[in-house]
């Protein structure tokens, strides 16, 4: 038998160690030679570390932002909303029980001549304006909160007497010559009459005059006589309740002043439109009792 010389064995053993390497894990390993091949084999030098154990993978975290990029600044708020305006509280428009207290207490202050009706329109939002000027307020005829608290500071509580008065406009003060005895105190500023006793107003009615062309008479006077049903012998028209002062012209019911109001006029007489109380005052009155027209 033939001794083999070891050239065939060492292919076979290469083939053996790449089995091996693929058995171990795919690791890559070198073959070498310590010397000239011969029949004790082969050594093997691995020439790299072991590889470390392997460990489970975590995403990757985000890019940090950039310390260079400030935050947008936010707008300042702050903790209130903005206050919105006042509501009036009366304007053109507004009706009930107060704005006639408002036009009663206007009318204390002399802003508002005419007897409160309770409509808020022309004449009210005038007088309110006046007001405002007084106060050095904006003058846009509406009540605001303010302006109506200091309007309730200068002025009292109207009385049913101020809310509800007997004439369209405030009799005023009486002229001084009214103030003593009885007296028939006739306005022409006011366009009023009132019955007054020893300085006190007893009663007050609306009254209207004569024309241009037929004014009536100013100054002091007295009732000459009085006729209930007269008729004028003139112009023939009826003149209930009438009392005479000055010659021809008297203080009378005038059905033409109920009807159309100040769109009319008189020939001289001082005309009433309230039937029941210049009624009233026909039966007051005696002859002889003063009758006062002033301006």
């Amino acid at each position: 038998m033939k001794r083999s010389s070891g050239r065939g064995t060492a292919p076979a053993v290469a083939a053996v160690l790449v089995v091996a390497a693929l058995a171990v894990g795919c690791r890559p390993v070198t073959v070498t030679r310590t010397g000239a091949p011969d029949s004790k084999g082969v050594h093997l030098a691995p020439t790299t570390q072991a590889p470390p154990p392997l460990r489970s993978h975590a995403p990757p975290a985000a890019p940090a932002a950039p310390a260079e990029r400030a935050a947008a600044p936010r707008p300042h708020r702050t903790g209130h909303p903005a206050p919105r305006a006042a509501r009036p509280v009366m304007a053109a428009g507004a009706h009930g029980a107060q704005v006639r207290e408002l036009q009663a207490r206007l009318t204390q202050l002399g802003l508002f001549d005419r007897a409160p009706t309770g409509y808020y329109a022309a004449v009210t939002a005038t007088a309110v304006r006046a007001f405002q000027k007084q106060q050095g307020l904006p003058r846009t005829g509406t009540v605001q909160p303010a302006l109506w608290s200091a309007l309730r500071a200068r002025t009292h509580r109207p009385s049913r007497a101020d809310l509800y008065p007997a004439t369209s406009r405030p009799v005023g003060t009486p002229d001084p010559r009214c103030l003593t005895g009885r007296v028939i105190c006739i306005s022409k500023r006011s366009n009023t009459l009132a019955w007054v006793v020893d300085g006190r107003i007893v009663s007050a009615m609306d009254v209207r005059f004569g024309s241009q062309y037929t004014p009536t008479r100013e100054g002091t006077f007295a009732i000459t006589f009085k006729s209930r049903r007269h008729v004028s012998t003139l112009y023939h028209t009826a003149m209930p309740y009438a009392m005479f002062f000055s010659g021809g012209q008297a203080v009378h019911y005038s059905a033409d002043f109920a009807a159309r109001g100040y769109t009319g006029a008189s020939h001289g007489c001082v005309n009433v439109r309230d039937k029941a109380k210049v009624a009233a005052l026909f039966d007051a009155v005696r002859k002889g009792t003063k009758v006062v027209v002033y301006h």
